[in-house]
């Protein structure tokens, strides 16, 4: 079955067509890194515009990068939150009216649990049951999938996501907008040990992260200094926090596994493209004799195949949302029906 994927979460608009939930014949993103740059972070209301702009373009070349014909689509499965909501609105909107005009099954996706979906796509999808790690901007989410592919959130962030830590840290420095990437290249010229940096309930013995501490503790170093560090003390300082959040990703991650007795773990979201953090998970999984799986760069950050590969299991199996599906900002159960 070939799935129409449509996410429109934060500041992205991207439209894939995955066929069978693995194989993608087509993704694209149209980005707005360039209209936040100046705000140094993602302005809502200039976000839905945007999306509003590009939709129709976006989702017309992903048929055509297909090649594929509108009636070769089988579903629609887009984003439904967790989100801004008036981007996600333009995105779920256009969805269902796609649909209800092609008389197609619908469905609504939680956008953080896609992420996780993401590792399906390519040639060794990752099946389940598996423990999921997603770090991104706004989230940082520990979820059990078991062999029938439900999911159950057993911990996340309480306050500063992983993400989020990078991307405040990057504009304390003067960095620019997106910061996280910005760090990660500045930290392969460090010197990961060069500042004492604390890994925040690295040894809590629950599931909960916590990354506000460090961005503090960033901040008491740079107040400490005579001047911004630049050069080599910048490459040490961002590979020192790249190295922290690291640490207690994979220490987490490396317990869940073992407490929950699975044997695969899959990390996904933007902040799996940090090279520091697939190094580091490749070396110490492999150790463990634990499979890992990481999306290539290209699915890692938001992207419509990863909710067409999440919406091709559950339209298969016949479960739709219903028309009256709204967008929601946080983490909520999606609204689904049965279909009879």
């Amino acid at each position: 079955m070939l799935v129409l994927g449509i996410e429109s979460s934060c500041d992205d608009t991207s439209a894939a067509v995955v066929e069978d939930g693995t194989r993608v014949r087509s993704c694209v993103v149209a980005r707005q890194d360039e209209f936040h740059a100046k705000y140094g972070g993602v302005v809502p209301e200039i976000a839905s515009r945007k999306h509003l702009e590009v939709i129709a373009a976006v989702v017309r070349e992903a048929h055509a990068r297909a090649g594929i014909e509108k009636s070769e689509i089988g579903g629609v499965a887009v984003s439904q939150g967790p989100g801004l909501v008036g981007s996600l609105i333009v995105g779920l909107n256009f969805a269902k009216a796609y649909a209800y005009a092609a008389n197609l099954p619908f469905i609504g996706i939680n956008h953080v649990e896609g992420h996780l979906w993401a590792s399906r796509l390519g040639d060794r999808p990752a099946e389940p049951p598996f423990v999921g790690l997603v770090v991104s901007g706004g989230h940082t989410n520990l979820y059990l999938v078991d062999a029938d592919r439900s999911m159950r959130l057993v911990g996340r962030t309480v306050d500063d996501a992983a993400g989020e830590c990078f991307d405040k840290v990057a504009k304390m420095l003067g960095l620019g907008f997106p910061g996280g990437a910005m760090i990660d290249r500045l930290a392969a010229g460090g010197d990961p040990e060069g500042v004492d940096l604390p890994r925040p309930l690295i040894r809590s013995g629950d599931f909960r992260f916590s990354f506000s501490g460090l961005k503090t503790a960033v901040r008491t170093h740079l107040e400490r200094r005579d001047m911004p560090p630049e050069g080599r003390d910048l490459g040490d300082l961002c590979a020192s926090l790249n190295a922290a959040v690291v640490d207690v990703l994979l220490e987490k991650l490396q317990v869940a596994a073992r407490e929950f007795g699975v044997g695969r773990v899959v990390i996904a979201g933007g902040v799996a493209a940090n090279r520091m953090l697939r190094e580091s998970a490749a070396r110490r999984f492999e150790g463990a004799g634990i499979e890992l799986s990481v999306p290539d760069f290209l699915f890692c950050t938001d992207n419509a195949a990863m909710i067409a590969a999440a919406g091709d299991s559950l339209l298969t199996a016949g479960v739709r949302s219903p028309w009256t599906a709204n967008a929601y900002a946080s983490i909520k159960k999606v609204s689904r029906d049965a279909a009879s």
